[in-house]
């Protein structure tokens, strides 16, 4: 059985790969993506392809998820709602950065594609 922990754990492994498509396989054809390095919120299934295109073509591409940050909530039945914190890496002009990120889905397990909405920004520094 799908779990929250196991999807979020999947789909990281998704865009580690590279693969748009397998990344894309995980968000419901009426998914909701506001993402981490887009001032945009993304409604279409075209939208959230360009924005992980765009994304995938930066060197050294990866994300990591701080584990002990991941937190998941039972909705209802077998929606759930989980957040945490993950660190995107990627090169800009030659040299690796890091970009921590706060997160959140909503995840319906019933659902073959089951991110229906996922919520990324950037860590603000602090006051």
């Amino acid at each position: 059985m799908k779990t929250p922990e196991a999807i979020i754990k999947a789909w990281l492994q998704a865009v580690n790969s590279g693969e748009t498509e397998a990344v894309l396989a995980f968000y419901d054809k009426s998914a909701v993506l506001i993402p981490t390095f887009s001032n945009k919120i993304l409604k279409t299934q075209e939208d959230i392809r360009e924005y992980f295109i765009k994304l995938e073509s930066r060197e050294q591409l990866s994300v990591e998820l701080h584990e002990k940050t991941l937190f998941i909530q039972n909705i209802k039945d077998n929606v759930f709602a989980t957040s945490g914190i993950y660190c995107w890496h990627f090169s800009v002009e030659g040299e690796l950065l890091s970009f921590e990120a706060r997160f959140s889905y909503v995840l319906n397990l019933d659902l073959p594609r089951p991110i229906v909405q996922h919520h990324s920004s950037q860590i603000p520094r602090m006051l």
